[in-house]
């Protein structure tokens, strides 16, 4: 069901985007002597701050620390399927050590000159983070508070190579200034 609302809204959305095809003349309000013939459409995705977040696209496998000092895995997916270079799309699965699912959907935002993230799982979380390439070469995302009780949450993707990378959720409270590491995710590609 979701699928064909996605499918739908993508086409309607497709539709307007491309402006009309036939059918009455935009300057006159008559029927069209001539069908008029569809213009290819330029993305508005294609400049290289859409790519920033491409190092993450594709199949992971994780690994993380279990407190007893065993070893927790799970995979994730990264897309950028159904909507093409405007939108990546996550698929974390915990299993089998942890029973917790979750997606998100980024998309760098023009106008505000940075990333905007979309987070929820199967337990209820929501979370919505802001942010992008650092300095450094981190990508970093900061989760925006609901108010001043709200946590203190990011993450940052660090030692990023062709196959590997460590994804850090970090928090802290409000009377702390040093960020912590909450779970770090050990990245891997899958071949």
């Amino acid at each position: 069901m979701v699928r064909k609302i996605i499918i739908l809204a993508t086409v309607s959305l497709g539709t307007a985007a491309c402006g009309q095809t036939g059918g009455v003349d935009q300057n006159t309000d008559k029927p069209d002597a001539k069908p008029v013939e569809a213009t290819a459409v330029q993305t508005s995705c294609q400049g290289e701050e859409f790519r920033q977040l491409d190092f993450w696209v594709g199949e992971w496998s994780l690994e993380w620390d279990l407190p007893d000092g065993k070893t927790g895995s799970g995979t994730n997916i990264i897309t950028k399927t159904p909507f093409g270079d405007c939108v990546i799309t996550e698929n974390f699965d915990g299993a089998p050590t942890q029973n917790f699912k979750g997606m998100s959907v980024s998309t760098y935002h023009q106008p505000a000159g940075m990333w905007r993230q979309t987070w929820v799982d199967d337990q209820g979380g929501y979370f919505a983070l802001y942010g992008g390439v650092q300095d450094d070469g981190t990508f970093k995302l900061d989760m925006t508070r609901l108010g001043d009780k709200g946590p203190f949450r990011r993450m940052i993707w660090k030692d990023i190579t062709a196959d590997s990378l460590t994804w850090h959720w970090q928090g802290h409270g409000a009377d702390e200034a040093e960020w912590k590491d909450l779970w770090v995710i050990r990245y891997t590609r899958k071949k």
